[in-house]
């Protein structure tokens, strides 16, 4: 049952403002396979992209707001998913918001090689600064959350939240069972388990997923300064 990010963000926010929505990838950049795979994947998925960015209000709280949406080459992260990423955390820093961000990928884009890997770190970068400036960032860890992603900004919240019953984890299960010759358990990778081991604070269910990030976002809301 996973959402388009569109159904996510009227289940969430308030409101919305998309940035960076035209942000493309060059026709130059790519090879003629690659490229007819994203414009089918743009006509499918409504999206440009494998994620969407802007700022939002939660409950009356300002955020900046990101949703991966796995409709978009399953959420794979490429060099527009990382820029956009990037430039929301950048955003937030400047206008000192708290991030809240819902993973769903299927890891990194291979089909734009070493530059998709690159993704993680850049992200990765952009989140150390938002935190070294003593912001929140909420995470929302939905299925499937994997691969890069998760090898990255996607366990590098303040607060760690998932759905009920998501995989999460970094390489799949038959990957494991073909290269070490062994069989996970059934509920490996399962966010009751990564719950029960210390990896996600708290499993929050849809229907009131809104209200507990109003809770964290009042918890942790900027101190008003008074003025003279």
């Amino acid at each position: 049952m996973r959402l388009r990010a569109q159904e996510r963000l009227a289940m969430v926010a308030d409101d919305f403002e998309q940035r960076d929505g035209d942000l493309t990838l060059t026709p130059a950049v790519t090879d003629g396979a690659y490229q007819q795979k994203l414009n089918r994947a743009v006509a499918s998925a409504g999206l440009h992209e494998s994620v969407w960015t802007g700022l939002a209000h939660i409950g009356g709280y300002a955020v900046a707001l990101g949703v991966m949406d796995t409709h978009f080459m399953m959420g794979s992260l490429g060099r527009v998913a990382g820029e956009k990423l990037s430039r929301l955390f950048a955003l937030a820093t400047d206008r000192r918001l708290p991030v809240v961000l819902y993973t769903a990928s299927g890891g990194a884009r291979m089909q734009e090689g070493l530059f998709s890997l690159m993704q993680m770190a850049k992200v990765a970068q952009a989140v150390a600064d938002h935190a070294r400036a003593g912001l929140l960032y909420v995470v929302v860890l939905t299925d499937p959350t994997t691969g890069g992603v998760t090898a990255s900004f996607a366990m590098e919240a303040d607060i760690t939240l998932a759905e009920p019953h998501a995989l999460v984890g970094f390489t799949g299960r038959r990957v494991i069972e073909q290269t070490l010759h062994v069989d996970p358990p059934q509920d490996f990778q399962r966010a009751e388990t990564l719950l029960r081991n210390g990896f996600v604070d708290a499993i929050v269910a849809r229907s009131d997923q809104k209200t507990y990030l109003v809770d964290l976002l009042r918890i942790h809301r900027e101190p008003e300064v008074a003025h003279e």
